[in-house]
C-alpha cells in the first residue's frame, strides 16, 4: 500500500476498526426498482398527507422519519407534494473555484420525479435555493425541494408554483459564501437518514422520508388509514358517541 494513496489508507483504517457494516449501511444502498413505477407511486403518495404516513412509519418502528420542524413550507397553504429523494450537501465556504462546475453537474443529474433534499451544514448567511434553481429544476421534472437552510427569490418561487420547504429566507446567494461538496450521497438531516431513492412527502405539516425498501407497503397501509379516517369523520358528524366509534374500530 502506498503511503500517499488516500483510498488505500482509508480501506486499511476501515478494516482495522471493523467498520465494514457502517460503510455498507451508509454507502451500500442501491436504488432498487419498486413493484410499481415511480411515477405511479408518487401520484398515489400525493393523495395522502404526512400525518398518515408518519403513523404508518411508527407501525414499522421508525419513529424519527420527519425532517426537523425547522424545515417548514415556504407557502403556508402548501399542497401535498411527493417525489424521489435527490440529495445535496453544501457547507459554508469562502472559495469559488469549482462551485459552478459541480453545480452544473448536479443540475444535469436531476431528473423526472426527483425531490431535492439539501443539507446546508448549518449555513446562516446564504441561501441554497432561489428563482433560477426553481426554474431549472422544474424544467427537468423535479417535484419539489426541502432545504435545511436558506431560500431567496420567494416571489419567483411562489409564481412558479413549485413546492419548497426551508429553514429561513435571506437575500444572500451562496456564491462566495457556501459551496456544494456532494450530491446523491446519504445525508443525516436532524435525526433522519436520507438515501437517494427514498420517498419524500411534504405538506403543510412538514416533510417525511419513507425508506425505499418499504415504500409500497407504507403507501398501501396509509391509503387504508385515510379510508378509515373518512369513516370516523362520518360517524362523528352523524352524532355517534366516543364509545360507539371506538367499538367500530375508530380512534381519536
Amino acid at each position: 500500500m502506498s503511503a500517499t494513496d488516500p483510498a488505500a489508507r482509508l480501506r486499511a483504517e476501515v478494516n482495522a476498526m471493523q467498520l465494514d457494516w457502517l460503510v455498507e449501511e451508509r454507502e451500500g444502498h442501491v436504488v432498487a426498482a419498486l413493484p410499481i413505477p415511480d411515477a405511479a407511486l408518487i401520484e398515489r403518495y400525493e393523495r395522502l398527507y404526512t400525518g398518515a404516513v408518519s403513523d404508518v412509519l411508527r407501525e414499522h418502528r421508525l419513529m424519527d422519519q420527519a425532517l426537523p420542524n425547522r424545515v417548514q413550507p415556504l407557502k403556508a397553504e402548501q399542497r401535498c407534494a411527493a417525489g424521489i429523494a435527490f440529495t445535496v450537501k453544501s457547507q459554508p465556504h469562502t472559495l469559488l473555484t469549482g462551485e459552478m462546475t459541480l453545480r452544473g453537474r448536479m443540475l444535469e443529474a436531476m431528473g423526472e420525479g426527483h425531490f431535492i433534499i439539501w443539507d446546508c451544514s448549518g449555513a446562516e448567511d446564504s441561501t441554497a435555493w432561489g428563482g433560477v434553481m426553481t426554474a431549472a429544476a422544474k424544467a427537468r421534472g423535479v417535484r419539489g425541494a426541502a432545504i435545511d437552510g436558506g431560500v431567496r427569490d420567494v416571489r419567483q418561487v411562489w409564481d412558479a408554483d413549485f413546492p419548497v420547504f426551508c429553514r429561513f429566507r435571506h437575500p444572500n446567494a451562496a456564491l462566495g459564501r457556501a459551496m456544494i461538496s456532494h450530491f446523491q450521497v446519504p445525508l443525516r438531516v436532524g435525526t433522519v437518514m436520507v438515501h437517494p431513492g427514498d420517498i419524500v412527502l411534504g405538506d403543510m405539516d412538514g416533510v417525511v422520508i419513507v425508506p425505499r425498501a418499504i415504500a409500497l407497503p407504507v403507501l398501501e397501509r396509509a391509503e387504508a388509514i385515510v379510508g378509515i379516517e373518512q369513516e370516523i369523520f362520518a360517524w362523528i358528524e352523524q352524532g355517534d358517541s366516543v364509545a360507539e366509534i371506538s367499538a367500530k374500530g375508530g380512534y381519536f
